[in-house]
């Protein structure tokens, strides 16, 4: 079986971070714009978007699209830490890029589609933080354990961060997502408050997967060493 290269695993990490950003922040610009896609269409292309990267990149780098996703990963050993520098940088770079193409297309408008709590800030942390712990169960059980139907990984994994988006995206913004979340706040220079949106998804997504670790951890049944890397 041919194996990917690091740098090409990165550049796919990247280019999988850049379409988040493009596609879920340009879609919250366009409907500051129009008021055509709703709250409801902004959570379907959030979703969408990831749905359909996991289905391209995912042989590829595992479409991980997120720093938080990445350190889980390599915490519960399903990941090497030395490739998570290279992973974080490659997500954050698409991010940022993204960000810079939403800006030339459209302008400032809706501050790039940056995170901004619109509830209170420990409000915000404590949802960021179960949103991502959330969306973390269901990426490591499908992207890791045997028993899961893998095939559906796409779609799980797309619908949780919808489902996430639809119902948490009013107070905290549901960024669950460190790169998807400093690519427009460096753009647009939005920082109130973006150290939420790096803590809580880091502490959700770890707390998540050492959960899952534990409830797999069956005696007649032994974990995959780890997702395609």
């Amino acid at each position: 079986m041919l194996q990917t290269s690091l740098s090409r695993k990165a550049v796919a990490e990247g280019v999988g971070t850049f379409a988040l950003v493009t596609a879920g922040c340009g879609a919250i610009m366009v409907d500051t714009l129009t008021h055509s896609l709703t709250h409801v269409g902004v959570a379907l292309t959030f979703g969408l978007i990831i749905m359909v990267m996991i289905a391209a990149t995912g042989h590829l780098s595992g479409a991980h699209f997120n720093p938080a996703v990445t350190i889980a990963f390599a915490l519960t050993r399903h990941f090497p830490w030395r490739q998570v520098p290279f992973y974080i940088l490659a997500q954050i770079l698409g991010a940022v890029l993204g960000a810079v193409v939403l800006r030339g297309l459209f302008g400032p408008i809706a501050s790039l589609g940056a995170t901004i709590p619109s509830g209170g800030v420990w409000q915000s942390f404590g949802l960021e933080v179960l949103l991502s712990a959330v969306l973390m169960m269901v990426i490591i059980s499908v992207a890791t354990d045997t028993r899961a139907v893998g095939q559906l990984a796409a779609l799980a994994i797309g619908a949780a961060v919808a489902l996430d988006a639809m119902w948490g995206g009013p107070i905290s913004g549901a960024s669950m997502n460190p790169a998807r979340s400093l690519g427009p706040a460096l753009i647009a220079s939005a920082w109130q408050d973006q150290w939420i949106y790096i803590v809580a998804p880091i502490i959700g997504t770890c707390l998540s997967a050492a959960l899952y670790q534990w409830l797999r951890a069956t005696p007649d049944i032994k974990p995959t060493e780890s997702i395609k890397n």
